[in-house]
C-alpha cells in the first residue's frame, strides 16, 4: 500500500429524516411538510445525502422503533427529527436517545394564513417541550440557530448540518497513532488523555524505537521507487534535495502500514509524530515533508507529539473535507512591514496580525510555491545532512480559521475559534509561513491564548469554518464558556482591564 491508496479517512454522511406528529394533530400535516422538505433538498442539493424514512410518521414509541430499524437498515449514520406538526415530546426524544450518531431537530413553519385553522402544526412550541425532554434524558441533539422554516429553509438547515455531523462521527470512530514522548520543553503540548476516551476517540501510544524498528524493517522495500517517482512530481522544480527522498519514501510507507496494521476497528486514524531532537541523527532527516503529503491526503499529522493538535486537524478535517495544518501561533510582524506593505492596503492594525510558522509540515496544495530544504532551526545544532526533508514555501493567502481543541491539566476541555485570513504579502523568512490577519487579535491572544493557558500550536483550516466548530465543540460537551473566540473590541473579556 502506498499514499494514493489510503482509504478515506473521513466519514460519508447519510441522514435520515423521520417526520413526527402529535396525535391530536392531523397526520397529513407532517407526511405532506415531510414530502415537500425532501423535494426541496433534493432540487437544491445531493439527494445521496438524505433519506426520507417512509415507513411511518412517529406518533408513539413503537411507531419510533419502527422508525429506528428503518434509518439502521437504510445505512443512515445521522438523523434529522422533524416536527411536521407540535410532535409527540416523548417517542421523537426516545428517537434520538437510542439512535447511534450524530442528530438534530428542525421544526416545520406554518405556510400560509389563509390556512391557520386545520393547517397549524403548531411545531413552534412543540420545539419548545423536544428541547426540555432532551435536556431531561441528557440527550445531545443539534439544534439550528432558528430551527423553524419551510421546506425550502429546513433544507439549508439539513445541509448546514452536515459538516457538523461529518465531525461528531468521525471523532466516534478515530484512533490517534503517537510515538515518543514529547520532547523536552515542550511540556506545552502535554495534556491528559482522558478527554479523548471520554470523546470515545481510540489512542495507541508508541515509542520512537518501534517506530524506528519499522521503519528499518522497510529500507528495501519494493514500493520506494514508485513513491519517490511521486513525490519528485509533487516537488518538481521544488525539488532541492533528491538525495533524500529515498529515505523519505521509505519512512512515508512505515507510517502508511502502521496506519493499516495499527487502527484495528477503528475506521479513521490521525498521527502525533516524533520529530526532534533525536529523530534526525537516527533516522538521518526530518519527517515534515511526509507529514506535509499524509496530511493533504486527509490523515493529519501533528508534530512534537501534539497529540490535542491531531484531534484538532482532524476535526477541521472532517468539517472541510480538505487539508489543514497545524501551526506554532509564531513570531510578530515587524513594524517596518507593517507600515510598507499591509497599512492603508488591509483594514487591520498592527497587532492584528502575526505570522504562523512550522518547519514544512503544510501541504504543497496550501502553499504559494514550494521547495525541499534543510529545517534551518536544527541545523543550528546538527550536521545540516541530517535535517533535510522539510517544505518551506510561504502559505497561500484567503480566508483560514485559527482553532484548536484542548483539554487542561485537570481535565477541562476548552476550544478556541478565530476567523481571519493569510494576508497576500512576502513573509521574507523560512518554513512553512504565513502573515496572518484575525481582528483583535491581540486582546485575543492575550485574554484567551495566553489567560486560558493554550499551547503554542493551533490548527488552521483553509476557510471560514468558526460556525462549523463552534456547534462540533458545544455538541461534543464542551462548556460554552469555555469556547474562547476574538471578541469584538465593544465586548470586554473577563478579564480586560477596563481601565486601560
Amino acid at each position: 500500500m502506498t499514499i494514493k491508496d489510503l482509504k478515506q479517512n473521513t466519514p460519508d454522511i447519510k441522514l435520515g429524516i423521520v417526520a413526527v406528529s402529535r396525535d391530536c394533530f392531523p397526520e397529513s400535516l407532517s407526511v405532506n411538510r415531510r414530502k415537500a422538505l425532501v423535494e426541496a433538498y433534493q432540487n437544491k442539493y445531493d439527494a445521496k445525502d438524505i433519506y426520507e424514512c417512509p415507513i411511518c410518521i412517529v406518533e408513539s414509541e413503537i411507531h419510533m422503533v419502527q422508525a429506528l430499524e428503518d434509518v439502521k437498515k437504510a445505512g443512515c449514520n445521522a438523523l434529522c427529527v422533524y416536527l411536521g406538526n407540535f410532535g409527540p415530546e416523548i417517542s421523537e426524544t426516545l428517537l434520538a436517545k437510542h439512535f447511534e450518531g450524530p442528530k438534530m431537530f428542525i421544526a416545520a413553519a406554518e405556510e400560509s394564513q389563509n390556512d391557520l385553522v386545520q393547517g397549524r402544526g403548531d411545531a413552534y412550541c412543540g420545539m419548545l417541550n423536544a428541547s426540555y425532554n432532551l435536556k431531561l434524558r441528557n440527550i445531545g441533539a443539534y439544534i439550528p440557530e432558528y430551527p423553524v422554516g419551510d421546506a425550502a429553509d429546513c433544507a439549508d438547515m439539513i445541509h448546514e448540518f452536515l459538516p457538523i455531523a461529518r465531525a461528531i462521527e468521525g471523532l466516534s470512530k478515530l484512533k490517534i497513532i503517537s510515538f515518543g514522548p514529547r520532547p523536552l520543553n515542550f511540556l506545552a503540548c502535554n495534556a491528559p488523555i482522558k478527554q479523548l476516551y471520554n470523546l470515545g476517540v481510540e489512542i495507541e501510544e508508541n515509542s520512537e524505537l518501534d517506530l524506528f524498528e519499522a521503519y528499518n524493517k522497510h529500507e528495501n522495500d519494493e514500493r520506494i521507487p514508485e513513491v519517490v517517482a511521486d513525490m519528485e512530481a509533487e516537488l518538481g522544480a521544488g525539488n532541492k534535495k533528491p538525495e533524500i527522498l529515498k529515505k523519505l519514501a521509505q519512512y512515508e510507507l512505515t507510517l502508511v502500514d502502521w496506519i493499516e496494521e495499527h487502527k484495528g476497528y477503528r475506521e479513521y486514524v490521525a498521527i502525533a509524530g516524533k520529530c526532534w531532537p533525536a529523530f534526525q541523527t537516527q533516522f538521518g532527516f526530518v519527517p515534515c515533508y511526509v507529514n506535509s503529503r499524509l496530511t493533504g491526503r486527509g490523515i493529519p499529522v501533528s508534530c512534537e507529539v501534539d497529540i490535542y493538535g491531531a484531534l484538532s486537524e482532524f476535526i477541521g478535517t472532517c468539517i472541510t473535507e480538505d487539508a489543514v495544518t497545524l501551526l506554532d501561533i509564531n513570531n510578530s510582524v515587524p513594524k517596518d512591514m507593517y507600515e510598507e506593505s499591509i497599512k492603508g492596503k488591509f483594514d487591520y492594525t498592527l497587532t492584528d496580525t502575526f505570522m504562523g510558522f512550522h518547519c514544512g509540515n503544510t501541504c504543497s496544495t496550501k502553499l504559494c510555491s514550494h521547495e525541499m530544504k534543510n529545517q534551518m532551526i536544527m541545523a543550528r545544532s546538527l550536521p545540516e545532512e541530517v535535517t533535510n526533508g522539510t517544505l518551506e514555501g510561504d502559505i497561500l493567502p484567503g480566508e483560514i480559521t485559527f482553532y484548536r481543541l484542548q483539554s487542561t491539566a485537570d481535565n477541562i476541555l476548552r476550544a478556541y475559534v478565530a476567523e481571519g485570513e493569510v494576508l497576500p504579502v512576502a513573509t521574507r523568512s523560512f518554513g512553512g509561513i504565513g502573515i496572518f490577519a484575525i481582528k483583535e487579535m491581540g486582546r485575543f491572544y492575550r485574554h484567551v491564548l495566553i489567560e486560558k493557558n493554550y499551547p503554542h500550536h493551533g490548527a488552521v483550516a483553509f476557510g471560514r469554518i468558526g460556525k462549523y466548530l463552534f456547534e462540533v465543540f458545544k455538541y461534543i460537551g464542551v462548556d460554552v464558556e469555555e469556547i474562547g473566540y476574538n471578541r469584538p473590541a465593544s465586548l470586554p473579556y473577563p478579564t480586560e482591564n477596563p481601565f486601560k
